[in-house]
């Protein structure tokens, strides 16, 4: 065992912060579909205890809102005392696995939905969310200081809990993404227009969650390289904010993502859009009726090519010297190595150990080379049933006939 490890760069030791990790892999965030009431269950610690026994050195609890009004669903987590005793046990238990525990914070911004938090969502700017279906009410100078408050007091619960590292969502079209977004952000005070006056509250957040976290735990935002459409957030863009990031002095790395979730929902997700299973599995009658009539025009399929983010995470490999999480179907032991290899510290994995839990337990044990994970994507219109997420392929499609 020992020597095949160390004949793979993806499974040697990395030092995060002042965290240790055993090797290069991390369960990334993605929404389980398991929390009720607003806390961890018993399911989805199980869930998450199935990638820290199945090798990883990060699972990383998602969609952990900051507050009440940043929810987009009733049943999602929001940090908060009474969250407390679900947070520690979900820690305890990756720890009882030898793996370290994550939690993404974020806030969904402008398309918060009502139906759950009972409120106007609030964002950079006024704009007609189709997943809120509301106007959003622009962010005042009180909201941005109770917002960072907020922040701050969710990543000090985090690290109450015992997490190792938090993830702070600047991604996707959620609020700190809207905010560098000039497709969201049309601000023309301190907090719009130019990129520095767009990065403001992203950058502010990230101080406070910083000092707010300690010295025990990594902190590092999931941020979009660029959201993948003309107006919205571009490369360029992303580059500078990463550099911003790093000059602050408030991350240990970087996790580098894409695609905005109202304009392009499957820039992240390339392969297969399951348009059929989303609409079949959407509880909303509005959404449904939506996506039943402008899916097929609005939802672009993007083809699958592993490792589709690293052309342009090289670009952020050649600009900062922070440690950068590579992620965007990447599949290949051999592709995860060469990563390593190039300079990319660590691998960001979602479904390809939603397919297959123990995938790198078995890479390590010289099983497997490559996920059996086919890109058809019905794992994202899981998310939506009762049950969670899951994967919809049998044993048999999975390591049959390739």
């Amino acid at each position: 065992m020992a020597d095949r490890q160390n004949s793979h760069p993806v499974f040697t030791s990395l030092q995060l912060g002042p965290v240790h990790l055993r090797n290069r892999v991390i369960k990334c965030g993605t929404n389980e579909g398991m929390s009720r009431n607003g806390v961890v269950t018993d399911q989805l610690i199980e869930w998450h205890r199935s990638f820290a026994a199945g090798g990883v050195a990060v699972s990383t609890l998602a969609y952990c809102s900051v507050s009440f009004e940043g929810r987009t669903f009733g049943d999602q987590i929001w940090m908060r005392d009474e969250a407390l005793p679900g947070l520690r046990r979900f820690a305890d238990a990756m720890h009882s696995e030898d793996a370290k525990a994550g939690i993404q914070l974020g806030h969904a911004g402008w398309f918060a939905h009502p139906r759950a938090t009972g409120t106007r969502p609030v964002g950079p700017s006024r704009m007609f969310s189709p997943h809120s279906q509301r106007f959003s009410r622009a962010m005042s100078e009180a909201d941005f200081e109770r917002m960072t408050r907020e922040y701050a007091a969710a990543a000090a619960l985090a690290a109450r809990a015992g997490f190792d590292t938090i993830e702070v969502h600047m991604g996707h079209g959620y609020l700190l993404s809207q905010f560098l977004s000039p497709y969201n952000n049309r601000r023309r005070d301190r907090w719009g227009g130019s990129l520095e006056n767009r990065a403001r509250f992203p950058r502010q957040v990230m101080r406070a969650v910083r000092e707010a976290a300690g010295s025990r735990v990594a902190v590092y935002p999931k941020l979009n390289m660029e959201d993948g459409f003309e107006g919205g957030l571009a490369l360029e863009e992303g580059v500078e904010v990463a550099r911003m990031l790093e000059a602050d002095g408030s991350v240990d790395a970087l996790q580098l993502t894409g695609g905005h979730t109202t304009r392009t929902p499957m820039f992240l997700m390339r392969g297969d859009v399951p348009l059929r299973e989303m609409i079949r599995y959407e509880s909303d009658w509005v959404r449904k009726f939506g996506l039943l009539v402008c899916g097929p025009f609005l939802i672009r399929k993007y083809e699958f090519e592993e490792a589709f983010f690293l052309p342009s995470a090289r670009r952020f490999r050649q600009a900062v010297k922070l440690p950068i999480m590579l992620l965007g179907g990447v599949t290949r032991l051999e592709t995860m190595d060469r990563a390593v290899e190039e300079g990319f510290e660590l691998i960001a994995l979602g479904r390809a150990l939603i397919c297959e839990p123990d995938l790198v337990s078995r890479m390590q044990a010289g099983e497997l080379t490559e996920s059996a994970c086919n890109h058809c994507n019905r794992c994202v219109a899981e998310m939506e049933r009762e049950a969670g997420v899951r994967c919809v392929l049998g044993e048999a499609e999975r390591r049959g006939p390739r």
